[in-house]
Order: structure tokens, then C-alpha cells, then sequence
């Protein structure tokens, strides 16, 4: 039997991770909007069962989150995530104003989307076993349930200058 995972397994876990990194953007902006500490927020996701979700459609719709549609979160990923941004924070935040419009940086800007900014960010900087292009994928689809085109556009240009610049020897072969 292969070490391998089959295309089955790999979709599931690329599932479990999707998941994970929603709620990880919907956990940081709970921190966010109620002030509340990390571990709080990641004992009461992991309490609640990840119920409340947004579930997203191929297109980038939201639906209400069936807990038994959506699967199970990849817990550790989530909470890697979350633990991992608190602790870079200040990395993170000078890496995104990077790439922010002079006199909009990350404090000043919606706060589901400095959190997707900046989940994302940890991801690019201390993922790298993870393609930028994987990244961007699975961020712009938690842009879209819960944001319109002209967002998805601005969501999509600051991810990408952020991989381009975070991770420059993937994008330097092209």
C-alpha cells in the first residue's frame, strides 16, 4: 500500500483546511469586535462545533452552514492559524500595509477584512509547504461569501502582491 494519499483523501484534507481557515477569519474578527483573548475564541469555536460556519458554494456564495455538509475543520490548522497570527502580528501587519493604499493601512480598513488579510499573511510567511497560489484560492473564495466583486478585486491585488513579495521564488519562474 502507497504512502500516498488518494485525490479523495488530498480533497478532503484541502476541505478541512478551507474550513479551518474560515473560521479562523471569523474567530480573528470575533478577537477583533469583542476584544476577546485567543484562547477563548478557540475554546469556544472548538465548544460550539464550528456551528455558524458560512457554508460556500463553487461560485463564492454563502449558504447556511449545515454541520454535517460542511465536514469536519482541520482543528490544529485553525488553531495554528489563529495562535499564528496573534503571535506575528506585527510582521504581519507591516507585510499587508506593504500593500495597502497610502493612508489606508490595516487598522483603518473592515475588520472581517484585516482578518482575512491577515490570516492570510501567516499563511504566505510561515506556510510554506503550502503554494501561494493555494492561498490566494482559498482566501478570495472566504472573500466571496461574504463579499461583492468590487471587494473580491481589491481582496484578490493585495493577496497577490503579498505572495509576490512573500514568496518571490515561486512566482520568479513564471
Amino acid at each position: 500500500m502507497s504512502g500516498t494519499p488518494s485525490a479523495t483523501e488530498r480533497a478532503s484534507r484541502h476541505r478541512a483546511r478551507s474550513l479551518a481557515r474560515l473560521a479562523a477569519v471569523q474567530a480573528l474578527y470575533q478577537m477583533d469586535v469583542a476584544e476577546a483573548d485567543a484562547g477563548q475564541v478557540i475554546a469556544q469555536f472548538r465548544a460550539r462545533g464550528f456551528e455558524g460556519l458560512a457554508e460556500m458554494t463553487e461560485d463564492g456564495e454563502a449558504l447556511p452552514a449545515d454541520p454535517v455538509a460542511l465536514g469536519d475543520p482541520d482543528l490544529d490548522w485553525f488553531e495554528g492559524l489563529v495562535r499564528g497570527v496573534i503571535a506575528r502580528q506585527l510582521d504581519i501587519d507591516r507585510a499587508v500595509n506593504r500593500h495597502l493604499a497610502r493612508g489606508w493601512p490595516l487598522h483603518r480598513i473592515d475588520i472581517m477584512l484585516r482578518a482575512l488579510f491577515r490570516s492570510a499573511a501567516f499563511e504566505l510567511l510561515d506556510r510554506p509547504d503550502v503554494p501561494a497560489r493555494v492561498v490566494i484560492d482559498d482566501y478570495l473564495d472566504i472573500a466571496d461569501a461574504f463579499y461583492d466583486a468590487p471587494e473580491r478585486g481589491f481582496v484578490n491585488g493585495v493577496l497577490d502582491a503579498l505572495a509576490r513579495d512573500l514568496r518571490k521564488d515561486e512566482f520568479s519562474a513564471r
